[in-house]
């Protein structure tokens, strides 16, 4: 137990001579660091959130509003306070005794009042803006002369330099769709998948739930809406994420590749350290609140709630249900290499370490020699363990002495960075190396990630990275975000030196790296073998592919007159019907953060429209012409239903919290348990590219991000996960289960590819009219 004597900072004893006090000047040292570092941080976030509270106005137009009141009043005689300074100035006491006094504390109060009326009004004005919903759906590049003077207002009152979360306080709250109209809408999204019979006897049940206990349900519903700031999201997380006991790993972890086309430094230790760097670089960005928050046609906020948990944050296992820890600081990040744990400080005092040092201090780690203690190694098969083995373990081993200290080391670091043994690179003639490098990033082999932290940042061997993300933190858009502002830092912004080594000079006294230390039993021991074991099992079940379109892509989709995301999508609902002979429950993802702590909705993909032009596809009957006719109208219908998502008249989070209060008052309901059952066979999502304005992909096409995905969402389905990445470029993420003798993801890639190109024949034929 010598690291115990060691963490000991001061001690002191009894003599026949007084008391004697011997104390570790080092440990104090860092303490009062700590301690003045905390007050500092602590400072500055209540300051940033002051500036964001009372935007568009600054902190000095507090001051203009109390001088000119007292200017007016006081100097001129004018009262613009509407009697408010004389009633003020009889409400004080001494108004007899010191009449100036008491006429210039008035002022002042007015003046304040005068303020804080100015600010109210200005951001609910913006709220009463932000609800109109005109300008999504006017025809592109042809608004109405309501929108346009909507757009005015909007300009004027918005202000020019907006903090991240200085719109916060004026975005709406997610509206309560009424019972009625997403029956309707579901209905309409279920008919193509049903037959006449089935169909019916689908509408008499949602007929009987609208007139019967659906009206309760959504009674308590609208009082939730009119509570809460969002009548989706707690719930959302609570059932959807924390409660769920299935292993996180694959089944909701997803990951995100590095640029594939180039690498900046063959050197892992150097990579580590500048990535790392400009990481906390954007953190700090984020805590003074400098990122701008991101404007849908430079006029409309998105919620940027989701950047308050990227770092600092852990999802803690619970028995029943797991909840998520957030710190408001962390100086340190956890490494893990070769089956050890090390604790990296990134800060000395208040000053970030510059990438040379970091990169010192990550090479010491590559270097160590030591070997891990008993279950060490594969210690963080834990976090993708079932939740509650997971939580059971943590509470019979780590709630005390060398496990507990080293377990809250990682869970109160920045996030997690893990060194690894592998390589993988992209080869245009091997793409198996891509789909290698997929499936590491998202299970690795288990235990090389600490899936619970918000991100695990992996550094291949070779100098390629990667991250692989929890999810009920945030959604994929928050995550890209950061890697690509980071990933513009290392790449553009800092690089590296000709040899591939950091910028920067290695000071002396850097913070010591310490190793982590454990007190594993041999139940404990057993434990997380047993788990490696099941682990490995799910991970070897994952059948991932990647597809990398390089041949056209967003350019001449827009040629074409379409969406980009409604053409991705048709394809592959045909790619879908020629794998699986029938047209299945599709999920796609779309945000709702035009409003207050939105996430996400579901758009369904499957209409009649699109099953008509799938089938029209494999008419060999049907024209060229009729089939982009058919297309296009899919397209459209496609376009509207997720602009409807995004303003909250979406289908799944309305019946999803439907459900949970039919759960919380004990009601069962034929309706709401059918809709819930459904699996979604094919699961899509779209990533995000291009949120920081800061590429020009077209004068780097080098730098193109390859996106991210994720496992599959049912036993028999697919998980696809696409980037638009740029003009030129489309890449697909293909995941399902080998285990299902209905899927396999080469096959799919096949007909991913195949449907991509016949679209592109279609426009071709006729000449993309």
């Amino acid at each position: 137990m010598a690291e115990a004597h060691q963490a000991v900072a001061f001690t002191f004893q009894v003599t026949h001579d007084g008391l004697e006090v011997d104390f570790d000047h080092e440990v104090i040292a860092s303490i009062w660091n700590s301690g003045v570092r905390s007050l500092y941080k602590n400072f500055q976030r209540h300051w940033h959130d002051l500036k964001a509270g009372i935007y568009p106005l600054e902190p000095h137009t507090l001051l203009v509003c109390i001088l000119l009141s007292w200017g007016l009043r006081a100097g001129l005689g004018i009262d613009m306070s509407l009697g408010s300074v004389d009633h003020i100035c009889h409400l004080i006491p001494w108004i007899h005794f010191l009449p100036v006094f008491v006429l210039y504390v008035s002022c002042t109060i007015s003046g304040v009042l005068a303020w804080i009326g100015l600010i109210l009004f200005t951001r609910y004005s913006l709220k009463i803006l932000f609800i109109y919903q005109g300008w999504m759906n006017d025809p592109r590049g042809k608004f109405s002369m309501k929108t346009k003077f909507w757009a005015i207002l909007v300009r004027f009152l918005k202000g020019k330099n907006p903090r991240l979360y200085s719109y916060q306080g004026s975005l709406p709250k997610l509206p309560l769709p009424k019972l009625r109209d997403t029956l309707k809408r579901y209905l309409i999204s279920v008919r193509p998948l049903l037959n006449d019979e089935d169909y019916k006897n689908l509408e008499q049940l949602a007929m009987d739930f609208e007139k019967g206990i659906g009206k309760r349900f959504q009674r308590y519903l609208w009082l939730k809406s009119w509570w809460a700031t969002n009548y989706v999201t707690d719930w959302w997380e609570d059932y959807v994420y924390l409660k769920g006991r299935l292993p996180i790993m694959v089944n909701s972890n997803f990951y995100i590749v590095d640029a594939i086309l180039t690498k900046p430094t063959n050197i892992q230790a150097a990579r580590a350290a500048n990535c790392i760097h400009a990481i906390f670089e954007f953190r700090e960005t984020i805590e003074k609140q400098e990122v701008k928050p991101l404007l849908v046609n430079g006029l409309v906020p998105l919620c940027s709630a989701q950047n308050e948990r990227i770092f600092n944050t852990t999802r803690i296992p619970g028995v029943e249900k797991d909840h998520l820890q957030h710190w408001h600081d962390s100086s340190h990040i956890v490494v893990f290499n070769r089956g050890k744990f090390f604790k990296l400080p990134c800060y000395r005092k208040r000053d970030l370490i510059n990438q040379a040092e970091l990169e010192v201090m990550f090479t010491k780690i590559l270097e160590d020699q030591s070997q891990p203690t008993d279950g060490e190694e594969h210690l963080a098969v834990l976090t993708a363990a079932e939740r509650t083995v997971w939580a059971q373990t943590r509470i019979k081993y780590f709630r005390k002495g060398l496990n507990k200290h080293s377990l809250d080391v990682i869970e109160k670091a920045a996030f997690v960075v893990s060194l690894d043994e592998e390589e993988f690179q992209y080869d245009p003639n091997d793409s198996s190396q891509m789909d290698q490098w997929a499936s590491h990033l998202l299970h690795g082999n288990c235990y090389n990630v600490w899936f619970d932290k918000s991100f695990t940042f992996i550094i291949l061997k070779n100098g390629h990275v990667g991250i692989n993300v929890e999810h009920s933190w945030a959604d994929a858009p928050i995550t890209a975000y950061m890697w690509e502002a980071t990933l513009h830092k290392d790449s553009r912004v800092v690089r590296y030196k000709e040899d591939g080594h950091c910028h920067g000079t290695v000071r002396d006294n850097l913070p010591p790296v310490t190793k982590l230390k454990w007190e594993l039993p041999d139940e404990c021991v057993k434990t997380i073998e047993s788990q490696l074991v099941a682990a490995q099992k799910l991970a070897n079940d994952v059948d991932l592919k990647l597809i990398i379109w390089s041949e056209w892509g967003k350019g001449f989709i827009k040629n074409c007159k379409v969406s980009p995301d409604a053409f991705i999508q048709m394809a592959l609902q045909l790619a879908y019907y020629r794998d699986s002979g029938e047209f299945s429950l599709t999920y796609e993802a779309s945000m709702t953060r035009l409003y207050r702590e939105g996430r996400t909705e579901t758009v369904r993909p499957v209409t009649m429209e699109s099953c008509a032009f799938v089938r029209a596809m494999e008419d060999q009957t049907t024209s060229t012409g009729e089939r982009i006719t058919l297309l296009r109208a899919a397209c459209e219908v496609h376009t509207q239903r997720y602009k409807d998502a995004m303003l909250g008249k979406g289908v799944d989070r309305h019946l999803f919290c439907l459900y949970v209060v039919s759960r919380y008052l004990e009601e069962d309901s034929k309706f709401l348990e059918k809709v819930l059952s459904e699996p979604w066979k094919l699961s899509t999502s779209q990533t995000p590219h291009s949120q920081t304005n800061k590429w020009d992909f077209s004068k780097t096409p080098e730098y193109v991000c390859a996106g991210g995905g994720f496992g599959p969402v049912a036993d028999d389905g697919y998980g696809i996960s696409y980037i638009v990445a740029g003009e030129d470029c489309i890449f697909f993420h293909v995941s399902s289960k080998l285990s299902s003798p209905l899927t396999n993801s080469e096959r799919m890639r096949n007909n991913i590819i195949r449907a991509v190109g016949d679209l592109r024949t279609l426009f071709d034929l006729t000449n993309g009219k």
